[in-house]
């Protein structure tokens, strides 16, 4: 059995607003044991005996459509994956004091055209570092925590969706 966390981007945005029990319901819905959501709705642990994530993000997207009646861009990561990432201590080495570390998901690997660590414009906020399907953002208040994710979808002409380190971390350790 895999243990997975689907990271649901923009779930509750736009007037929307689906509540947990919907989720985990919809997710239960699909076969998925243990379905649960953590801290917000749009991070939902499930586990499943299969591990082909493109066909289970296949899966998701269709039904959270044909229930939600609107597009939500899936990013699947199992725990071990998760673990690996924070084992890989991207944020070390950087001021912790009034910052926010932040992790974006994205679901192909890219390149920045230019090199790293990068400021966002218009801010103080900086993308310090990209690692395969993730790429690590450094926020220091000041309205600043919203910031990475659409500069890194428009510079990567990606999806993505952005949790805090914090989170990654309890659900680490809650879910291991």
């Amino acid at each position: 059995m895999y243990r997975f966390v689907a990271f649901l981007r923009g779930i509750n945005v736009g007037g929307h607003i689906v509540f947990k029990e919907t989720l985990i319901e919809l997710f239960n819905s699909l076969g998925f044991q243990n379905s649960s959501t953590f801290k917000q709705s749009g991070n939902i642990i499930f586990e499943t005996p299969d591990k082909d994530t493109t066909a289970l993000i296949s899966k998701i997207q269709a039904k959270l459509k044909i229930t939600l009646g609107y597009d939500v861009p899936v990013f699947l990561r199992t725990i071990d994956q998760l673990k690996s990432i924070l084992n890989s201590k991207p944020f070390d080495n950087q001021k912790a004091i009034d910052s926010s570390f932040l992790i974006t998901f994205i679901d192909t690997p890219k390149k920045f055209l230019y090199s790293l660590p990068v400021t966002i414009p218009k801010s103080t906020a900086e993308i310090i570092k990209a690692q395969g399907l993730e790429v690590f953002s450094i926020t220091h208040g000041r309205g600043e925590g919203a910031l990475p994710n659409p500069f890194i979808e428009k510079a990567l002409k990606v999806k993505a969706t952005t949790r805090n380190l914090n989170v990654i971390k309890d659900i680490v350790k809650k879910f291991s």
